[in-house]
């Protein structure tokens, strides 16, 4: 049984509807995506999960276990591949 969509507006008056309890809005993700940079590469759930943790450097995710990470809403197996290249780039892995 799938949870009813309720229409949203956001701060910047973009309505949306969610059948979840994520507040971020898909036109403000949109707009928000970075260019470049691991990321840029990432879904916006995924990117979203990481910014409000307070991840947006490789540095700071290297403090983090996959499975800290797999925990956060948002995260999902398909992220994972993504963020460890990403790190190896830079010398960089998951913490142990």
């Amino acid at each position: 049984m799938s949870k009813e969509k309720s229409l949203r507006v956001c701060e910047k008056g973009h309505t949306f509807y969610k059948s979840s309890e994520c507040e971020s809005c898909p036109s403000c993700d949109k707009e928000n995506k970075p260019q470049s940079g691991f990321l840029s590469k990432l879904s916006s759930p995924a990117r979203n999960a990481l910014i409000h943790k307070g991840i947006d450097t490789l540095q700071e995710l290297s403090n983090y276990t996959e499975k800290e990470i797999l925990k956060l809403h948002g995260i999902g197996p398909a992220s994972l591949p993504i963020l460890r290249s990403s790190l190896q780039k830079e010398g960089l892995s998951f913490k142990e």
